[in-house]
């Protein structure tokens, strides 16, 4: 849900994996057939996973970081890590790039890079995701959600980035 002011998305998790699904969808009708999928860890974990299984491909994970101050909120240096974990060995042929958003732009941007100079087996790179947001200086090839007014996004686990053990210790009277 979409506040008035155009400032905050809520999204609940019904919400979050119908998206998830309909980024599935335009992918499919698209026609295009991919390998495998490279999610950025941690926000594609989600979306990668369910996508990994509506296809049926391998899902490979490259860790980013980019958002680091004020619970997330204040962009800072961005991390790409220097290697993908995957099933298959190394990761090759048509790759499906998968995050949640893009929000900035330029985490996609620097990985999509990344990928085209360091990562030669990749013979074609797609990237997917649920929001782009007006400012995004990135244009995924797939993307479900255009934010125009740029709204930070309240996804529906983002109550576990302030969860500690001792909180649900008390929570469940462990």
């Amino acid at each position: 849900m979409l506040t008035e002011d155009g400032k905050h998305l809520y999204v609940s998790y019904d919400e979050y994996h119908n998206l998830i699904e309909k980024l599935a969808l335009k992918i499919h009708l698209s026609g295009w057939q991919f390998d495998t999928i490279l999610c950025l860890a941690r926000g594609g974990m989600r979306p990668g996973d369910i996508l990994s299984r509506i296809f049926d491909k391998p899902l490979a994970i490259m860790s980013t970081s980019s958002y680091r101050a004020e619970a997330g909120t204040v962009h800072g240096h961005l991390d790409i890590a220097r290697y993908i974990t995957t099933p298959k060995g190394e990761i090759a042929g048509r790759v499906l790039l998968v995050d949640d958003l893009a929000d900035s732009g330029h985490t996609l941007r620097a990985v999509e890079s990344t990928l085209k100079q360091h990562y030669s087996p990749i013979t074609e790179l797609r990237t997917a995701v649920i929001w782009t947001k007006g400012v995004s200086v990135f244009k995924p090839d797939y993307s479900v959600d255009y934010l125009p007014t740029n709204p930070w996004i309240h996804q529906p686990f983002e109550g576990y980035d302030s969860l500690r053990p001792e909180a649900l210790l008390e929570k469940w009277k462990v």
